[in-house]
C-alpha cells in the first residue's frame, strides 16, 4: 500500500524518537517540529482521504507523507510523549487562525501549569510563546485526560473528559491496532 518512502519516514522518525530521548524538554520540541514541518507535506482530508474530517494515526501521517493541522498536531503530541514529555505539559488546541480564516489545529507546551504555552504550528515554523501569536484565537484544547475551553487549561478547569471527542476516541483505537500506546 505504501511505498520505500514511507518506509524511510517511519525509519526516521523512530531514530528521531531514540537519539533524542535524553535531550531536554526545549530541545525535543524543536526537533519534533522541524522533523514534521519539514518532512511531511499539508494536503487537506478531502483530498487524501476523500472525507471531510479524518484524524490520522503518526504512523498513517508518516506512511502517506501528508496531513492536515490536526495530523501535525496529534504527531508533534504522540512523538514527544514517546521521547519523555510529560503529558500534562502538552495539549491539542483548535484554535481560529485569524490571518487565514479558518479552524486550524496546533500542539502547546506548558512549561508549568497556568505558564503561557509554546505554539508549535505547521504553518509557523518557528515556536513561539503563544502571546507572540496573535493571528490564533484559542477554542479549546485537550490531551489524553481532559478537555478545556479556552484559557482555562492554565486554571485546571476541565470541561470534561477528551473521550468526549469522538475523533479523538477512533484514533485512539486505530493507534492501538497500530501497537501504539497512547
Amino acid at each position: 500500500m505504501y511505498g520505500g518512502d514511507s518506509v524511510d519516514r517511519l525509519l526516521q522518525w523512530q531514530e528521531l524518537i531514540h537519539r533524542n530521548d535524553s535531550s531536554t524538554n526545549h530541545e525535543k520540541l524543536e526537533k519534533v517540529n522541524s522533523f514534521f514541518n519539514g518532512l511531511i507535506e499539508f494536503v487537506d482530508d478531502i483530498d487524501l482521504y476523500g472525507v471531510r474530517d479524518y484524524w490520522a494515526t503518526p504512523i498513517e501521517f508518516l506512511a502517506r507523507g501528508a496531513g492536515d493541522c490536526e495530523d501535525f498536531a496529534i504527531a508533534k503530541f504522540f512523538t514527544l510523549k514517546m521521547m519523555g514529555v510529560k503529558e500534562d505539559k502538552l495539549n491539542i488546541t483548535y484554535v481560529k487562525a485569524l490571518s487565514y480564516n479558518i479552524h486550524h489545529m496546533v500542539l502547546t507546551y506548558y512549561e508549568e501549569p497556568g505558564a503561557e504555552p509554546l505554539v508549535l504550528d505547521n504553518l509557523v515554523d518557528s515556536i513561539e510563546p503563544a502571546g507572540n501569536r496573535p493571528d490564533l484565537l484559542p477554542i479549546f484544547s485537550f490531551n489524553g485526560t481532559g478537555l478545556w475551553l479556552a484559557k482555562e487549561r492554565g486554571r485546571g478547569k476541565s470541561a470534561g473528559s477528551s473521550s468526549r471527542l469522538k475523533a479523538w476516541r477512533d484514533l485512539l483505537q486505530r493507534m492501538a491496532k497500530d501497537g501504539l500506546q497512547n
